[in-house]
């Protein structure tokens, strides 16, 4: 370990969703380096990224080219902004985008990140039914437990209470209904033995809060195609098709936040396109560029951009650095390797195969559930196998940040044991690994449950 720059980011460093008094006491990690999924550490020690950082670097570390696309952009146009004028860059990538999204989601507003990108989509909403005619229209529903990000419009729309409350009041106007964690359906007093009727009784719980608050006063519904925050919950089969009915009936948006979600993470670009359905908005980040440079993008519809395309109207709101020429390349030539590897079809094809190795780990008493889709996968852990029991808040505390947390990077796996649900382990590497990547990920966490299990 350096100990001058443990002492240096012990004195200055102040990091993101981080109890800064392990600094005082144990120290923190520091990443040096990283080159496909393996990340080593400032002693030299090797780990595999099980997380793609957070669930951001999906084409891998270490790729020269997107450092060298960057270094290019720098050298010819090192920054302009979006405000009144563009840049190739940023043309380039919104004409990439749009030709990926479905339907009429043709125009691309720029950010710098997932969160800004959700602030952006909130604000839009509003500020598009006023423009409508109805200006009543200013509630958001989402999910119970989701995270949509934390800035303060963005915290309105995420469902996790502990999240919010030292920061009331928030912006007003953010209402919650049931997520689609099949393994809690019965808590829910939902359908628990017919995933299809699972998926009905949950979207008919978005409609229901829409006549319940008045469609008149509904904007938008924030949903993720797998929720993360939780334990990546999927969709059930024909859950999105009915959510689209209901916002349709009702003229409330649906915006699909794929954040973590797009590019790649669940074999395709967008996977509001692999899910089969259209949302109105799309919001994204993390992926884009693999983590080399941030970005972010809100995709809207033909249908929401027109009314500010005439006349004297202006949409305001903006960010500095929002479509930066430097990221906006690093992403073009990014979805560039999508293309030649054949990332997308590479996640579609192994994903199965990903689920069946996380699978065997059913037989350990404390593994519960297996979920998700594509490369991005939850493990939740319980109490009473039997009974579906979880852990108090005290035991949760002990198991994952007293035990799993540390054991798992000290087995040499990098990953998420997260409990703003239940407790869950989540896993989202690189898209570039395999079955060989799959079985030493799947070795290590079953050394760690394990242990887990007998010391519990």
């Amino acid at each position: 370990m350096d100990t001058e720059l443990q002492r240096k980011a012990k004195d200055h460093l102040w990091m993101h969703f981080t109890r800064q008094s392990t600094m005082e006491t144990s120290g923190v990690p520091v990443i040096v380096k990283g080159q496909g999924h393996h990340i080593w550490d400032a002693g030299g020690k090797q780990y595999i990224d099980g997380l793609a950082g957070l669930f951001v670097v999906n084409a891998g570390h270490g790729r020269r080219r997107l450092a060298e696309a960057a270094a290019r952009q720098a050298e010819e146009l090192a920054f302009f902004p979006l405000w009144s004028y563009a840049h190739p860059a940023a043309i380039e990538l919104a004409d990439r985008l749009a030709d990926e999204a479905p339907g009429d989601l043709n125009r691309v507003f720029f950010s710098t990140g997932g969160g800004e990108a959700v602030e952006t989509a909130f604000k839009l909403a509003k500020h598009y039914w006023k423009l409508r005619g109805k200006p009543t229209k200013h509630k958001v529903i989402s999910r119970a437990v989701a995270y949509h990000g934390t800035p303060h419009g963005a915290l309105a729309i995420t469902g996790i209470p502990a999240m919010k409350a030292m920061f009331e009041p928030v912006t007003p106007g953010g209402f919650r209904v049931p997520n689609t964690n099949f393994y809690r359906a019965a808590e829910m007093g939902a359908p628990a033995d017919d995933l299809e009727a699972f998926g009905r009784w949950a979207a008919d719980r978005i409609e229901e809060m829409i006549l319940f608050e008045g469609a008149d006063t509904v904007a938008a519904v924030f949903l993720e195609p797998v929720q993360n925050s939780g334990g990546c919950f999927p969709p059930p089969p024909g859950y999105f098709q009915r959510v689209r009915e209901i916002c349709d009936r009702h003229d409330v948006l649906l915006v699909s936040d794929e954040v973590i979600c797009a590019f790649g993470r669940l074999g395709h670009t967008f996977a509001c396109t692999g899910l089969g359905f259209v949302p109105d908005m799309i919001t994204c980040a993390k992926g884009m560029t693999s983590g080399y440079s941030p970005i972010g993008a809100t995709v809207v519809s033909d249908r929401i951009y027109e009314p500010f395309s005439h006349g004297d109207v202006t949409f305001p709101h903006g960010y500095t650095f929002g479509g930066h020429p430097v990221s906006a390349a690093v992403a073009l030539e990014n979805l560039a390797i999508f293309d030649e590897e054949g990332l997308n079809a590479h996640v579609r094809e192994n994903s199965p195969l990903f689920r069946a190795e996380l699978e065997t780990l059913l037989d350990l008493p404390i593994v519960g559930d297996v979920r998700g889709d594509g490369y991005f996968f939850g493990i939740e852990l319980v109490k009473d196998k039997a009974t579906r029991e979880t852990f108090d808040a005290d035991e949760s505390e002990r198991l994952l940040r007293g035990f799993l947390s540390k054991a798992l990077f000290d087995a040499g796996l990098y990953c998420r044991a997260d409990d703003r649900g239940d407790p869950v382990i989540q896993l989202a590497p690189p898209l570039t690994v395999g079955p060989a990547e799959f079985r030493e990920i799947g070795d290590i966490l079953r050394g760690v449950l394990s242990e887990a299990a007998r010391i519990l």
